[in-house]
């Protein structure tokens, strides 16, 4: 497997480790599974190393990744702000996982950015903006987790990685690439899936766990989405998914039932991109996804203060669920430019 790091930010890496004791990991608010998958498997291994880790995060994980090895153990800032600010307080290294601005943290992005320790970035989302002493950023990486593999290989670490370290990377490495069927032309993507495995992860649980199984509820709620809930804009090839506060209440919403269901309007045959609004408490939230390297991530950085990757990004709206509708729509012609010149037969009938 290539190495793609500079050996100076390799050897400056595991110096950082070996000179610190008391090591947070953190990721952005609505931990996914790379979010997780990245500091967790992290966490498993500075524990091995005989260190003093903690995983500090900005809110709740969803359920469906309650099942990954040392879930339990994370300090979540919503639930334990004097907690969380304590272990952020008495760091002597900070490792910033999964995010590429202060912003994806919310309210715990003032305490992280504040505190005087070292601090470590490791991302693979477009155009870094966080003031850190070293930077690991690799956007054409499938994920979080896998640039977190190669470091840890190219630090000579991977014999410490250890059944549960293993876990966690490799759920990260599954979620973001959808099971393997997005962002993984790469063949070394499936060498570091063989590595993981041979640490005798259960793929079979993770898949099981973190993609298949849902709730009744979610289950309903899902279907009520793409029965009542789904337009089709034929001429801009997007499909738009809309909820409100009242349709989530209706089917029990809870955090994570939604997860994924901005990708199946992709399934459709034509339709290159997809849009789903869901209204929150406060904003409404943006979650975006793509084919043929259409890019959404100019959408939601355009229309609504976010960003991403080129075929999966997000934002937030501070408006209402219809202005939020409407600004998009309006702006469709705006993105037309980026559609394939050819274009697969639209399907709806």
């Amino acid at each position: 497997m290539k190495n793609i790091f500079k050996s100076e930010s390799v050897g400056q890496f595991r110096k950082m480790l070996e000179d610190s004791d008391k090591i947070v990991l953190t990721a952005h608010m609505r931990p996914d599974g790379d979010a997780l998958g990245s500091t967790l498997g992290l966490w498993h291994l500075l524990k091995a190393l005989g260190k003093s880790p903690s995983v500090v995060i900005p809110d709740r994980p969803p359920r469906s990744l309650s099942f990954m090895p040392g879930v339990k153990e994370i300090a979540v800032f919503t639930r334990h702000d004097p907690y969380c600010s304590r272990l952020v307080g008495e760091a002597d290294l900070i490792i910033m996982c999964d995010f590429n601005t202060a912003s994806r943290q919310g309210d715990l992005a003032p305490l992280i950015q504040g505190a005087q320790c070292r601090k470590v970035l490791i991302d693979h989302h477009r155009e870094p903006d966080i003031d850190c002493d070293l930077v690991f950023s690799y956007p054409e990486m499938s994920s979080t987790c896998e640039l977190v593999f190669r470091l840890i290989a190219a630090c000579g670490l991977f014999s410490e990685v250890d059944n549960a370290s293993a876990t966690c990377l490799l759920t990260g490495l599954i979620t973001d690439t959808q099971n393997f069927t997005v962002n993984c032309n790469n063949p070394e993507v499936y060498e570091i899936m063989m590595r993981l495995l041979e640490k005798e992860v259960d793929k079979k649980k993770i898949i099981d766990e973190a993609i298949k199984s849902c709730s009744y509820d979610s289950l309903r709620l899902n279907s009520f989405a793409i029965l009542e809930r789904l337009e089709i804009f034929e001429r801009h090839r997007c499909a738009l998914i809309t909820l409100s506060k009242e349709d989530l209440e209706k089917f029990s919403y809870q955090k994570g039932d939604t997860e994924g269901l901005v990708n199946q309007p992709l399934n459709i045959r034509g339709v290159v991109y997809s849009v789903f609004l869901r209204e929150d408490s406060d904003c409404i939230k943006v979650s975006s996804r793509s084919k043929h390297d259409f890019p959404v991530c100019d959408i939601c950085r355009d229309l609504y203060g976010g960003g991403g990757h080129i075929m999966a990004a997000g934002g937030e709206f501070y408006g209402t669920l219809e202005e939020c509708r409407r600004i998009l729509i309006e702006s469709m012609d705006n993105y037309d430019r980026y559609l394939p010149a050819k274009l697969e037969k639209l399907e709806l009938k």
